[in-house]
């Protein structure tokens, strides 16, 4: 397997929560704090295409997708979900962890012992 990478919010106590539990078992990765680097439309496609779930989850759909006066049922698609996560990065679901082939939303933080 190839080194991991944790897409986190250091705001977001899942998120650190996350990061714990991968320094806890010694796991090599990298940090992206997708805030403070946005990320672009082609590692936001290839992370919902490894997700196992359909692309929609990859948004959170919180107070501040309230706020918006968004509809979830207007985020089904990729290509929806991706224009979304480009104007609002906040939205992305976290903390995500990526590893060559798979990518999973570790809500519960326990869920990043799955790609250990």
């Amino acid at each position: 397997m190839g080194r991991l990478g944790l897409y986190h919010n250091p705001g977001c106590s899942k998120s650190r929560g996350a990061l714990e539990i991968l320094h806890e078992h010694g796991a090599e990765f990298d940090v992206i704090e997708y805030l403070k680097q946005p990320l672009g439309r082609e590692t936001l496609t290839r992370i919902a295409e490894l997700l196992p779930g359909p692309p929609e989850e990859l948004i959170r759909k919180d107070r501040n997708f309230e706020k918006l006066g968004l509809d979830p049922n207007g985020y089904k698609t990729l290509e929806a979900v991706i224009e979304l996560l480009l104007e609002h990065p906040e939205l992305m679901q976290r903390p995500l962890l990526v590893a060559d082939d798979r990518a999973l939303i570790c809500r519960p933080s326990e869920k990043v012992l799955e790609l250990l």
